[in-house]
């Protein structure tokens, strides 16, 4: 961060609520007054039960945008945060449970790193919520043929990839709608001038071995055949 001064301050940043996406896996829980030792709320909490890995239970959104929730059906949940969704499903489960309150969270959050980076490939994140900073500490740094004054975001939506370009060097970097990354976000970073000189090197090297290799295997033909 270059234009950074050696003075203390603040800097604003805003977290924009994620809004659940088609296939997002989303772990659902219902709590209730009931006295029935959670007899009650099981009903509702089915499609967390199973084996294996969390990120394989919950409920699945379609490619419709819904989730097939037990005893209430199909409920719209593409486009929400999972504050309105667990609002949602709190009211359709009001009167069959007495004063419910429900809990949502994303099992599969992930973004993937490419490129210029010690650790390329996906990275699946617990929290739910992570910074450009964060997910470039995950990915072992940026290397040292990497340009961090131009790391390219690419954003999956229903029918488009958004994207835009992050600079690590300023610190305008807090304003920018990248800082904080979302669901399937893929980050690249760009290799520098750097790394094209040694691209260039390594290229010419191996051109040079080549033609010493076939100088001598016509020097060993030429004497083998006189």
């Amino acid at each position: 961060m270059e234009d950074f001064t050696d003075t203390s301050g603040k800097v604003q940043v805003k977290y924009p609520e994620p809004l659940i996406q088609k296939s997002d896996v989303l772990s659902i829980i219902v709590y209730s007054d009931a006295i029935d030792g959670g007899a009650t709320d099981a009903l509702y909490n089915l499609g967390n039960a199973g084996t294996g890995s969390e990120s394989t239970r919950g409920f699945l959104v379609d490619l419709d945008g819904y989730i097939q929730y037990p005893r209430i059906g199909k409920i719209k949940a593409e486009g929400l945060t999972k504050a309105q969704l667990s609002e949602e499903i709190r009211k359709k489960v009001t009167g069959p449970l007495s004063n419910p309150s429900v809990m949502v969270r994303l099992l599969n959050f992930k973004i993937t790193m490419l490129g210029e980076v010690a650790k390329a490939g996906p990275i699946t994140i617990p929290s739910e919520k992570v910074t450009i900073l964060e997910a470039i500490g995950l990915a072992g740094d940026v290397t040292i043929y990497g340009k961090k004054d131009d790391i390219v975001i690419l954003r999956p939506t229903d029918s488009t990839v958004e994207h835009g370009t992050i600079d690590l060097s300023s610190k305008k970097l807090f304003e920018s709608p990248y800082y904080f990354l979302r669901q399937n976000d893929v980050v690249l970073v760009n290799p520098n001038k750097n790394k094209a000189r040694l691209s260039e090197q390594v290229f010419n090297q191996r051109l040079s071995i080549a033609f010493s290799v076939i100088n001598m295997m016509a020097l060993l033909y030429n004497i083998f055949h006189q």
